[in-house]
């Protein structure tokens, strides 16, 4: 992989965040845009788990889907507060994503602001939490609505892994579908460049964010998250601005996730094996075009 760091800075004007990140698709670490929230000191483990404990919440392992795993199915439903505090003490692989705890606990929303001051779009119905035990991971795929995400990291410390949509078939995605065939896990130790050697050419970045730190994840990009320490953090997603991407957007969450979803049920064998061929051809095409 050509990996470099994601740019990072304290502060960042509207006018020059939009310029050279939102229009041109670059991500952007901002430090010091959540430290001016409530949240930012206000919320911790027993915060939450006295304002919600008491809801339940699927939980999801870290093995990678396969043919016949249908997409976002948890593997274990638990009570939010028991699994905080089943994250508090000590490793566990188990994650929570997805997760609109603001639906449970709305007065927490006047905890941060909405920085509508950097981009329009936003889905102020849906912010959502990221939940995480220390080990846990969350495998590479982009999201499927194509929205552009500020991700602010509340607590423990996160590694996270970057590409833009366009590196695709270097990084094995799937065909209808917004995984990567290939396992990323623990990637800086190792990773298998003898099954997936296309994975050698992908230009992207990483880096490791800490408490406060705000991540500008362009729509579409790669990502590959893992929780050094158990942490949270809060995605606010904004749609984007052209027709195009929204359209874009539509179409993969209600005609291709719907196709990949009926040929699992009917063929799941036969399908796997007809994306699998397709994506090694891709990635075939890849390091021919570098040699």
């Amino acid at each position: 992989m050509n990996l470099r760091p994601i740019p990072t800075v304290e502060s960042i004007s509207p006018s020059d965040f939009k310029t050279n990140h939102y229009n041109t698709n670059q991500p952007l670490i901002i430090k010091g845009l959540a430290k001016q929230w409530p949240a930012y000191n206000k919320w911790n483990w027993d915060y939450f788990i006295d304002i919600v404990g008491e809801k339940e919440v699927g939980v999801y392992n870290n093995v990678k889907s396969d043919s016949y795993t249908p997409i976002n199915t948890a593997d274990a439903y638990m009570k939010f507060g028991e699994y905080l505090q089943m994250v508090k003490k000590g490793p566990v692989d188990l994650r929570i994503f997805l997760f609109n705890i603001f639906q449970h606990a709305p007065q927490i929303v006047q905890d941060f602001t909405w920085p509508d001051e950097y981009m329009k779009g936003f889905v102020k119905r849906f912010p959502m939490l990221f939940v995480g035990g220390e080990g846990a991971i969350t495998h590479m795929h982009f999201d499927i609505d194509l929205s552009h995400i500020l991700h602010t990291q509340f607590a423990g410390r996160k590694r996270v892994l970057l590409f833009p949509f366009e590196e695709q078939h270097k990084l094995y995605r799937k065909p209808w579908e917004v995984l990567s065939l290939a396992n990323y896990a623990n990637y800086n130790e190792r990773f298998d460049y003898e099954n997936f050697p296309a994975v050698k050419l992908a230009k992207g970045f990483e880096a490791v964010l800490e408490h406060g730190d705000t991540l500008f994840m362009p729509a579409g990009y790669w990502h590959h998250m893992e929780y050094i320490d158990a942490g949270f953090a809060m995605s606010l997603r904004a749609l984007q601005s052209s027709i195009g991407g929204k359209l874009n957007g539509v179409w993969n969450l209600f005609g291709m996730r719907n196709i990949d979803t009926l040929m699992k049920k009917t063929a799941p064998k036969w399908w796997y094996d007809r994306k699998k061929e397709k994506l090694y051809q891709y990635a075939a095409k890849e390091l021919a075009a570098a040699k």
